[in-house]
């Protein structure tokens, strides 16, 4: 694929008709026809139906679905948001809950984004706003790239779950009081932790893991802290 396509590097076609269409309508065109039939039913020969146009004029644009899909993909995720740089955990909390949004807005991304590919200006947004958050904290560099795909890690596993309007863990412990329902003495822990959780109604699972991380990635920064500054005993007394 040509990175010219998606940094904006190459020109509109010079031979031909007068070109009547746009590399954002082609993407537009593609991300409607996923977010209603899913990415299987994306073809160029669809989009250009969609368009009023031929097949054959779309490749005076891209020059084939692998980079109709790269377009799709830079238009559907957008901008990141902008989080305040002086508190890198509320600052992490919002990129990682604006990444699911984006993920459950088209559930089709999720399909997109995995393997290697050519990385666009809109990906590459996120990624430096994500990176940013994280300087000055102590983390190295691999450890700062590691942070974000945790992140983007549990983005992805609570969009696959929650896709379609599902609602995992509901489903999950009905499932479970259903088959232990005879057999509670051979399963006394899941009959507890079922129990417990009758009366919460929220879908937390993505919030409980989020926390988890970031918990951990403070714990490590107060650690490394503590060992730079021996006098440093308590969470906040150096960089946060």
């Amino acid at each position: 694929m040509s990175m010219e396509l998606l940094w904006g590097g190459r020109s509109q076609p010079s031979r031909g008709p007068r070109p009547t269409l746009d590399l954002t309508g082609l993407a537009d065109a593609g991300i409607a026809i996923a977010d209603a039939e899913g990415l299987a039913a994306v073809s160029m020969q669809r989009v250009a139906a969609a368009l009023g146009v031929t097949k054959m004029a779309l490749y005076r644009y891209v020059p084939g679905k692998a980079e109709l899909l790269a377009l799709m993909l830079e238009r559907a995720i957008g901008a990141p948001p902008e989080p305040d740089p002086g508190d890198w955990r509320a600052g992490l909390t919002q990129w990682a809950r604006a990444l699911l949004e984006a993920y459950l807005r088209h559930p089709w991304v999720l399909e997109v984004t995995v393997g290697p590919r050519p990385l666009g200006p809109a990906e590459l947004t996120w990624m430096e706003t994500g990176l940013r958050l994280l300087e000055g904290t102590g983390l190295r560099g691999a450890e700062r790239f590691d942070t974000l795909a945790t992140l983007a890690a549990q983005a992805r596993s609570a969009a696959d779950q929650l896709r379609g309007g599902a609602d995992p863990e509901g489903q999950l412990a009905t499932v479970i009081a259903t088959v232990v329902r005879d057999h509670a003495e051979r399963f006394p822990a899941v009959v507890a932790a079922v129990t417990e959780s009758a009366d919460d109604d929220r879908e937390q699972a993505f919030d409980f893991g989020l926390e988890r991380i970031l918990d951990g990635l403070q714990a490590l920064m107060h650690r490394r802290d503590a060992s730079a500054h021996p006098g440093c005993e308590q969470p906040g007394c150096a960089h946060y």
